[in-house]
C-alpha cells in the first residue's frame, strides 16, 4: 500500500513585516543581507515580538481548510544547527500540550478523495543558501539572511495520497486557495515549497526535500515510489532517511538519517507568551474571508449560465476572477467570461506578462458591450484586446487607430455580397438547397471586410440576395 504525505511551507507574502521583527516581509526587493536586524539575526539580547496580522492570516488559512482553531496557541524553539539559521533554533509550533498550533485537524477534497490535514503551524522561515562555483571541487556556499524570519505557514497532511497525480492536484488546489484568500502569492519564487514523506507496504518513511516546483515534486514522488518498490522486490531494507531531489539527474539521493522530534530538543519559547485568539476575532475573520472558489464557480454557472469548464477556470485564478468581478453585469457576464478564457489567457499566460499588461476591468466591459451591440466583430475584438493589453489605450481609440469598426452599412455590405456571389456561383447554387453552404459565403464576405462585417446582418442580406 502506497502512503504519501506532504509538508507544505507557504510564506505569508502579503504581510508588511517579518514574523518577529519590523524588517520587511518582502525580502525579494533588497540586496543580499540588507533586510536584517538584531532580532532576525538572533543577536544576544534581542527579543522577538509576534506579528499579530500573521496570526490572523494563518487562522484564515486554517478555517479555509476546515481545521479547528484553538483559542490558545504557543510557540516553541526547535533546536538545530544550520548555516541559514542564525539563532541555531527556529521559533515554530508543536502540539505537545494538546492543539496549540494555529490550526488543528481538517480536510480538503481532491477529486473524490478526502485529504486529511494534521495541523497548521506558524513559524519563521530560515535564510537562503546560495551555491557558487563551476564544479563541486571549487563550489562555495554563501548565506543570504534577508529571508530569515519571514512569516511561514506549514501545512502538514496525513499520508492519504495514493499517487503522484493526487499530490500535484492537491498543491494546485491549495495554491489557488491561498491566492484567493489574499494571504500569499504562490507564484513568487520560494513562496510555496513542499516536501514529501513516502512509504510503501507499511515500510519506513522516507522524506524527500529540496524540490523546486510542483512539477518536480510529482516527478520526485514517482521516482521515490519506484526506488522503494525496487528495493522491496529484492527484499532490501528501506532505510528511514531524508533524501534530496537531484534536479539534473532526476533522482533522489541520500542526504542524512531522518530526525525524530526528540532530536530537535523542543521547549517552550520563553520570550513569547501563550497567545489567546478571542472567539470574537475568529468570527470576525470568518465573516471577512472572501468567497470561496467553489462558491464562485457555482454562482457563475447558476446565475450567469457560464459553462462548467469556463467557470472552473475563471473562479480558480484570482487575477482573472478579479477582472471578471469588477467588469461584468448580468447582461454581459457570459461575454466577458468568454473573452477572458478564450482570448485574454493566451495573451497574459506568464507572471511577467500579467504584470506588464495594461488591461483593466473597464476595458473588458467596453469590449463586451461593443461586441454585443455590434459595434465591432469578435475577430476585431481579438485584435483590439491585443492592442489594449500592450498599450492600455481606450477601446474607442484602438478602434479608430486600427480601423476595427464593423461594416454595418447595408449598401456597402450589399456591394461586397454581390461581388462574392459573382465570384462563387457554384457555392451560391448549393446554398439554395443546403443551408450550411451559406456559412461559406459569409466567411468570404468576412475575408473581404477583414473580419469587420456584422455577421448576423451579413447572413440576412446574403439570404435575400440568393433567394
Amino acid at each position: 500500500m502506497t502512503k504519501i504525505g506532504l509538508e507544505i511551507h507557504c510564506q505569508l507574502t502579503n504581510l508588511e513585516s517579518k514574523l518577529f521583527c519590523s524588517c520587511k516581509a518582502n525580502y525579494r526587493q533588497f540586496e543580499i543581507n540588507e533586510n536584517i536586524c538584531p532580532v532576525c539575526m538572533g543577536l544576544p539580547g534581542s527579543l522577538p515580538r509576534l506579528n499579530q496580522e500573521a496570526v490572523k492570516k494563518a487562522t484564515m488559512i486554517a478555517m479555509a481548510l476546515n481545521c479547528s482553531t484553538p483559542e490558545k496557541i504557543a510557540f516553541f524553539r526547535k533546536n538545530y544547527f544550520y548555516p541559514d539559521l542564525p539563532k541555531n533554533f527556529q521559533i515554530t509550533q508543536l502540539n505537545i500540550y494538546g492543539d496549540t498550533s494555529v490550526g488543528g485537524s481538517g480536510s480538503i477534497v481532491v477529486g473524490n478523495k478526502e485529504i486529511r490535514i494534521t495541523r497548521i503551524q506558524l513559524e519563521e522561515d530560515p535564510g537562503r543558501l546560495i551555491y557558487e562555483g563551476s564544479s563541486s571541487k571549487n563550489q562555495i556556499t554563501l548565506v543570504d539572511y534577508n529571508r530569515a524570519g519571514t512569516p511561514l505557514v506549514e501545512i502538514v497532511t496525513e499520508p492519504d495520497f495514493e499517487n503522484p497525480k493526487q499530490v500535484r492536484e492537491f498543491l494546485n488546489i491549495l495554491s489557488d486557495l491561498l491566492e484567493n484568500l489574499g494571504v500569499s502569492d504562490p507564484g513568487l519564487e520560494g513562496a510555496m515549497r513542499a516536501d514529501a514523506n513516502v512509504s510503501i507496504d507499511g515500510g519506513k518513511k522516507v522524506e524527500v526535500k529540496n524540490i523546486g516546483s510542483f512539477h518536480d515534486l510529482e516527478k520526485a514522488v514517482h521516482f521515490e515510489l519506484t526506488r522503494q518498490e525496487s528495493l522491496h522486490s529484492r527484499e532490501i531494507e528501506i532505510a528511514q532517511e531524508t533524501r534530496h531531489w537531484d534536479d539534473k539527474r532526476k533522482i533522489t539521493i541520500s542526504s542524512r538519517s531522518k530526525e525524530e522530534a526528540l532530536d530537535y530538543r523542543y521547549f517552550l519559547e520563553g520570550d513569547i507568551p501563550w497567545v489567546t485568539v478571542d472567539p470574537a476575532i475568529q468570527e470576525k475573520l470568518k465573516s471577512e474571508m472572501p468567497e470561496s472558489i467553489s462558491s464562485k464557480k457555482e454562482r457563475y454557472v447558476s446565475k450567469y449560465n457560464i459553462p462548467n469548464q469556463v467557470a472552473d477556470v475563471l473562479s480558480s485564478d484570482k487575477f482573472y476572477s478579479d477582472l471578471f468581478e469588477n467588469s461584468h453585469t448580468e447582461s454581459n457576464a457570459k461575454e466577458i467570461a468568454n473573452i477572458i478564457t478564450t482570448d485574454l489567457m493566451g495573451l497574459v499566460d506568464t507572471r511577467e506578462k500579467r504584470e506588464s499588461s495594461k488591461i483593466t476591468a473597464n476595458h473588458l466591459r467596453d469590449l463586451a458591450d461593443s461586441i454585443q451591440t455590434g459595434k465591432i466583430s469578435r475577430n476585431s475584438a481579438k485584435n483590439a484586446l491585443h492592442e489594449i493589453v500592450k498599450t492600455g489605450k481606450e477601446l474607442s481609440q484602438v478602434i479608430s487607430d486600427l480601423d476595427l469598426g464593423n461594416v454595418s452599412d447595408e449598401s456597402e455590405l450589399i456591394t461586397i455580397i454581390k461581388d462574392v456571389i459573382s465570384e462563387e456561383p457554384q457555392a451560391v447554387e448549393q446554398a439554395k438547397s443546403n443551408s450550411q453552404t451559406i456559412n461559406y459565403l459569409v466567411g468570404k464576405v468576412m475575408q473581404k471586410t477583414k473580419g469587420k462585417a456584422d455577421p448576423q446582418l451579413t447572413l440576412n442580406l446574403l439570404k435575400k440576395q440568393i433567394e
